[in-house]
């Protein structure tokens, strides 16, 4: 058994831009593909993880001092130290049982593909990791191992109806078929959706204006590498930069900026062979059955509504953590919250005003699950020894995934008399719910729409 967990361990070593890449290129040889297409494809995508990574690490070593510096110039001292997403990962794959949560979760997908309850095949096996992140805040709670898989299993499952609930809007916002999200960063969409649909009500509000739009109304000043400068240079201000420093942040903001949508471009290239593989292959063992490849959102990253979204919930989440009583952790490494700014875009299709309305209400629950679960993730940290903590001393992250449903899992704790994560738990539920309803009822409005059109163009 432990063979077999250093065997994962080393496996999963290898990161996303190796591993998912190595899935998809088996993937495509299991429906058929000839092998220098499925390789050339894999490879393709490995390259596109890569150009997304190193862009994103470009684009946070220029902002995450900003961020340090405003929050020095405060003077204010906060006791949770912010680990990121990378030091959540490396705890929770010091959990004793973590090697078990990876043939769970391809049991459970294949299950479900059989019984024709999903339609997404998850290639993103290497996010793994984030069902053994809840079945250790289970633990925390509980200290039931069998609770913790129980609502690990949960989990997988809503990964992959979220992922068929978003396809069809994903495909249609990203231009990329048969590729879908089933990251559970999406589970926030239904928090932040009820917010949207007031703020819809508003005429201002209420119309498209992403970054295409801008761009028609202001012209030059709306185009990649002049709004990422422009917000570079903002950003630069806030932090009481100098002139050069603040001309050398525009330019970094502005070089991020015009990268994304030219990665994003070779996330298109590797998938639509894959894609179009995958979809031949199974029409001819399931007619009528349409299968989507379920990816990381990175794929999505060619959106700049995302990363102006980005670029303005830094400052949220720093004067956030100064005033909010009850908040003890200091964003530092999660600064740059994709967790937030990637379903304030679904949500709103990206309309930048509403992105930006939906962050400022957001923000804030990052900061409070992050101190909720500081706990129980530096005990794991220090029984593990995955990461060095001095005695008393915690660490957490401010921008995890699904801050809500994480919140959620602690459901258990009204068996000690703590009833708020139940009543949260029912909240995120309700919303879940209406939400994926709403995704569907909006799906079938568009294939009549598409079946209209078709027919007056036969006429």
């Amino acid at each position: 058994m432990q063979m077999f967990q250093d065997l994962i361990n080393w496996i999963l070593g290898f990161g996303a831009s190796v591993f998912v890449p190595i899935i998809m290129i088996i993937a495509g040889l299991i429906v058929k593909m000839k092998p220098k297409d499925a390789i050339s494809a894999g490879l393709l995508l490995g390259i596109a993880f890569t150009g997304m990574s190193e862009v994103i690490n470009f684009m946070r070593g220029a902002i995450t001092p900003v961020a340090e510096a405003m929050i020095k110039a405060t003077g204010v001292q906060l006791s949770i130290m912010d680990g990121g997403w990378t030091t959540m990962s490396v705890i929770s794959w010091a959990w004793p049982y973590a090697f078990a949560m990876f043939p769970l979760q391809i049991g459970i997908n294949i299950l479900l593909l059989a019984l024709g309850k999903t339609k997404t095949f998850n290639a993103d096996l290497w996010n793994v990791w984030g069902k053994i992140f809840t079945a250790v805040i289970v633990m925390g709670t509980t200290n039931s191992v069998v609770l913790a898989f129980v609502v690990a299993s949960i989990q997988i499952v809503l990964e992959l109806w979220s992922s068929d609930a978003h396809q069809k809007r994903l495909q249609k916002m990203s231009g990329i078929p048969g590729v879908t999200c089933s990251h559970r960063t999406l589970f926030f969409s239904c928090i932040l959706w009820p917010f949207d649909m007031i703020l819809r009500k508003i005429p201002f509000l209420n119309k498209e204006f992403g970054v295409a739009q801008l761009r028609d109304k202001i012209g030059i000043f709306a185009e990649n590498h002049v709004l990422g400068f422009i917000l570079g240079c903002v950003f630069g201000i806030i932090g009481r930069y100098d002139i050069v420093n603040i001309l050398k942040l525009g330019l970094v903001a502005g070089t991020a900026m015009t990268l994304f949508p030219m990665v994003t471009k070779l996330f298109m290239q590797a998938l639509a062979p894959i894609s179009e593989a995958v979809q031949a292959y199974m029409q001819k063992r399931f007619k009528d059955r349409e299968l989507y490849v379920g990816l990381d959102w990175p794929y999505l990253g060619g959106a700049n509504e995302i990363w102006i979204a980005v670029i303005a919930i830094v400052p949220m989440l720093v004067i956030y953590s100064f005033i909010l009583p009850g908040n003890n952790l200091l964003p530092f490494a999660g600064v740059i919250n994709l967790s937030l700014a990637v379903p304030a875009w679904i949500v709103t299709k990206g309309n930048v005003p509403r992105m930006l309305i939906l962050c400022a209400i957001g923000a804030p629950v990052f900061l409070y699950v992050g101190t909720a679960i500081a706990p129980y993730m530096s005990q794991l940290a220090m029984q593990t020894g995955a990461v060095e903590l001095a005695a008393g001393e915690l660490i957490s992250n401010s921008s995890i995934n699904a801050p809500v449903f994480t919140y959620a899992t602690q459901l258990f704790a009204f068996l000690q008399g703590n009833f708020l994560p139940l009543i949260v738990a029912v909240v995120w539920g309700t919303c879940w719910v209406l939400y994926t309803r709403w995704l569907k009822k909006e799906d079938a409005l568009m294939e009549q729409e598409e079946q209209a059109q078709a027919s007056s163009e036969i006429q």
